[in-house]
């Protein structure tokens, strides 16, 4: 598979979870309807409320959430990339904040579990390790769509994170965020086409966007990035998404006229 349709999806989710899996699996569907094979849900896809019911709302793999949309990804023969959810941590009270690949045939893939966490006074207070675990692990996926490596929102400010996932072969970069509206407006688009172009992969930026409580609203912007840097889809602030064929041999092509991957000499 070397072209392929693919969706960032963008909504905006409340503290209903209900309501927003009817959300999620409506756009999911959408996208299928309009010939994506994988589709990107954004970061707390199924839940965003207040921070102190953080450890409540968290779910296993193999909860009704991930499940819903592992049986929707068999269902419309589509990946779907679950942007985050809170996912049960073994031995803390303190949930990961998670991603999860779901094939085509809706099986789990690995789980990357988000490794910088948002700790920033930037207009709204946030203290996300107060309430959720670090993980530990750079996560690259390999599947019949080509090599895919994951992230989470606050990691696309470190660029050492997408350099692993280059050197693990990564052609495809997932970023599912719930950027807010004050760092969005500065620097969401430029960070995302900087970590594209300093490692010459795609990249796929599913966003949550809108008023989600009095104290918290998102930028939104969904957008898919090409290995040139250039901005080939995007949505603006309404629930949608960003649409486009991701062609892995223009990748190919991008980086034997510009090796830049291979020219490191610093590790």
């Amino acid at each position: 598979m070397t072209t392929f349709k693919l969706a960032a999806l963008q909504m905006t989710s409340l503290a209903d979870k209900n309501a927003n899996l009817q959300t999620a699996t409506r756009l999911v569907t959408q996208a299928a309807q309009q010939g994506a094979l994988w589709v990107g849900l954004p970061e707390n896809c199924f839940w965003m409320g207040p921070p102190q019911q953080t450890s409540n709302m968290a779910e296993t793999l193999e909860g009704p959430s991930v499940s819903a949309m592992a049986n929707l990804a068999k269902r419309l023969g589509v990946g779907i990339l679950v942007g985050s959810f809170l996912e049960k941590h073994e031995s803390s009270e303190k949930p990961y904040n998670s991603s999860v690949l779901l094939s085509p045939q809706g099986e789990c893939l690995p789980v990357y579990r988000k490794i910088h966490l948002f700790d920033a006074e930037t207009g709204e207070h946030h203290h996300e390790s107060a309430n959720i675990s670090p993980g530990n692990s750079p996560t690259c996926i390999h599947t019949p769509a080509g090599i895919m490596g994951l992230s989470i929102c606050y990691d696309v400010r470190f660029p050492e994170l997408y350099r692993q996932l280059s050197s693990q072969g990564a052609q495809l970069l997932w970023v599912p965020a719930a950027f807010t509206w004050e760092t969005g407006c500065a620097h969401w688009e430029i960070l995302l086409r900087a970590r594209a172009i300093e490692n010459l992969c795609w990249l796929a930026a599913p966003a949550q966007t809108g008023q989600h409580s009095p104290n918290r609203k998102t930028f939104g912007h969904a957008m898919v990035v090409d290995p040139w840097g250039k901005v080939v889809a995007r949505c603006e602030e309404a629930e949608g998404m960003a649409l486009a064929t991701i062609d892995l041999q223009l990748l190919a092509e991008i980086r034997s006229r510009l090796p830049a991957l291979q020219h490191r000499r610093l590790k």
